[in-house]
């Protein structure tokens, strides 16, 4: 009982690193155009954080669980060895200023430890894993799109308005669609947690089984619910990490893949968050930062090609390609550790 409450913390802890690694995500754009000074962009992104827990219900939370792999094969050890591979592969991505997904650190890691316990029979085969491996791609490409169509509409409605006037304008909106990026970023990341930890219930449920006990409370048949205390815990957790602000990665972000203006920044906060947002609902777990990159990128596209730094983006999509893989190999060496230190 006492493990699998310190593996609670633990995830608990990945969702803090997760909202400190991807906060950038929600940050970087507001931030690099000045319409919120560093210190209370954090604030505001964090606050909508949290507030997503209310909002979009917990779909991808489920697919996490359960959806991926078998939770017949998950034991202590196995969410451990997960969450391992996650954290060290972000806090990787996180030193060298990469903003790679904790998404897909996240499924790596985990399928990395499942399969390191029983081999591939771990994997649910199904539409979960085609949807989740395809959006790696899509999300990107989706949020580009997003982002350069906005910014050609907006473009056109007010190019003959003065500058003077849609820059104080778009100043305002920027507050809207970081907070809507920010909703969308905790609605999507936090439900990766909660999926985890209901997961490890699931898998220990007869620890809590007994009405007599203290913990009782946190007893957990299945995955058809998910209970208020996990919700609530996981959005305060990505809150507070988002509240620390990963300042590495909004350089990269906010600056160095194109330079951002209030209205081009609310159209890739916009695109971004919608794409987000759809996912959420369809219970798809994306990359948001995956995401509003695309989206970064495709409103530079709309100045012209050489807007956007490909160096930049290239070493990115490095990282995203080599995200799930090198979280699934630590993962696996972490099970391999800790199932050794256990017998």
């Amino acid at each position: 009982m006492a493990y699998v409450l310190l593996i609670i913390g633990i995830a608990l802890v990945f969702d803090f690193i997760n909202g400190m690694h991807d906060s950038a995500n929600s940050i970087a754009t507001v931030v690099s155009t000045r319409v919120l000074s560093p210190l209370v962009a954090v604030f505001w992104a964090a606050f909508f954080n949290f507030v997503a827990a209310f909002v979009f219900g917990t779909a991808v939370a489920k697919t996490i669980g359960s959806g991926l792999i078998d939770v017949s094969v998950v034991n202590s050890d196995v969410v451990l060895g997960g969450l391992c591979g996650a954290i060290v592969w972000n806090l990787i991505t996180w030193y060298f200023g990469i903003p790679s997904s904790s998404s897909h650190a996240l499924i790596g890691g985990y399928a990395g430890a499942a399969v390191a316990r029983v081999g591939v029979r771990a994997i649910v085969p199904g539409m979960a894993w085609v949807k989740t491996l395809a959006f790696i791609v899509l999300s990107p490409l989706i949020g580009m799109a997003a982002g350069f169509v906005l910014m050609v509409a907006v473009s056109w409605i007010f190019h003959r308005a003065p500058y003077g006037s849609v820059d104080r304008w778009f100043r305002r909106a920027q507050l809207g669609s970081a907070a809507a990026f920010s909703l969308s970023h905790g609605t999507n990341d936090a439900q990766k947690t909660m999926g985890i930890i209901a997961s490890l219930l699931v898998a220990n449920e007869t620890l809590f089984r007994d009405p007599g006990s203290v913990l009782h409370w946190m007893h957990l048949p299945d995955m058809k619910a998910i209970p208020w205390w996990i919700i609530l815990s996981a959005h305060a957790a990505i809150g507070l990490g988002t509240l620390t602000g990963g300042w590495r990665i909004v350089r990269t972000m906010g600056t160095r893949i194109t330079k951002l203006k209030p209205f081009s920044g609310f159209c890739a906060e916009t695109g971004a968050a919608g794409t987000v947002i759809l996912a959420s609902v369809l219970g798809i777990p994306v990359s948001t930062t995956h995401t509003i990159t695309g989206a970064v990128i495709g409103v530079g596209a709309t100045q012209r090609v050489s807007a956007v730094r490909w160096g930049v983006a290239g070493r990115i999509v490095y990282a995203w390609i080599l995200t799930i893989p090198m979280a699934g190999a630590i993962g696996a060496l972490a099970y391999g550790v800790l199932s050794a230190v256990s017998r």
